[in-house]
């Protein structure tokens, strides 16, 4: 027998509209984290080299973190390719977490918490996709409602 909460959740859970709202929301925030970071490295590259070399991190892997956190906070944000960026930014954050964060003050056990949870945010997304209100589902709809070609599209000789 469901209590007044469960059954409160369950309806809740049946409306696509508020999943897809939540799915929206959720990338969106995240994006909100990741983009300005990824221009911030872009326009302050100096700066991040050097902070990535006081941490024993090759600087040649800056490219590839912009790339990341800017190209695929915006593709993310838009809802494009969301699963895979997702679990790929979720990894960034383990590792930017136990890479540059392993002090033992408050604000660097705090930053290291933070990149955690983000992790783990970014993980529920990649198991629960990017909803209807993507990319993603923008072009699987397109996909299904493609014909598929049958012998008068043949190109003929």
């Amino acid at each position: 027998m469901l209590n007044g909460l469960q059954r409160l959740m369950a309806r809740i859970a049946g409306i696509p509209a508020l999943s897809d709202a939540a799915a929206l929301a959720a990338r969106l925030l995240v994006a909100g984290l990741f983009v300005p970071e990824g221009w911030g490295k872009l326009t302050d590259y100096a700066d991040n080299v050097s902070y990535m070399t006081q941490f024993g991190v090759d600087p040649r892997l800056l490219p590839l973190v912009i790339a990341l956190e800017l190209g695929g906070g915006l593709a993310l944000a838009a809802g494009l390719a969301a699963r895979p960026l997702a679990f790929a930014l979720g990894v960034f954050c383990l590792l930017a977490a136990l890479l540059f964060h392993r002090g033992e003050d408050f604000s660097e056990v705090l930053e290291f918490r933070k990149d955690f949870a983000i992790g783990g945010g970014l993980f529920a997304l990649t198991a629960l996709g990017a909803g209807g209100w993507s990319l993603d589902a923008l072009i699987a709809r397109w996909l299904r409602r493609a014909p598929a070609p049958g012998p008068a599209d043949a190109v003929r000789r």
